[in-house]
């Protein structure tokens, strides 16, 4: 499986987005939320992610962007734990950050992968 994060795996709709935050529930791992729904969407893969950053935790639009960054940069490297469990069927991710200051690198990695773990138990429950 390749890893790349690319156009189609991004989540952009902003009628998916809204019934993400309506419909859908969540997973914490402190400092990352998953907000996360079942949804039959366009596209060939199996989900559809985007990241968040409160613009009231970081002022600086820099700091946001470079959480944000990281976050897609992470998810893009583990997102091998959902796509070789072939249980999961097509959902629409949210990643948010809730830490107040700008993370490391390894420990976001390590959080979330505790996090997608945690996202594949619940799914098989």
């Amino acid at each position: 499986m390749q890893e790349t994060f690319g156009k189609e795996e991004k989540l952009k709709s902003s009628k998916l987005i809204t019934q993400l935050f309506a419909e859908g529930k969540s997973i914490t791992t402190f400092p990352i939320k998953l907000i996360y729904l079942p949804v039959e969407h366009e596209g060939d893969y199996k989900i559809k992610a985007g990241v968040s950053v409160p613009k009231r935790k970081f002022k600086l639009a820099v700091k946001r962007n470079r959480i944000k960054r990281l976050l897609r940069e992470v998810y893009r490297k583990n997102k091998q734990i959902i796509y070789t469990a072939t249980h999961t069927k097509k959902h629409i991710f949210m990643f948010i950050y809730l830490g107040k200051e700008e993370p490391e690198y390894h420990f976001l990695e390590e959080k979330m992968q505790t996090l997608l773990k945690k996202f594949l138990q619940k799914e098989k429950a």
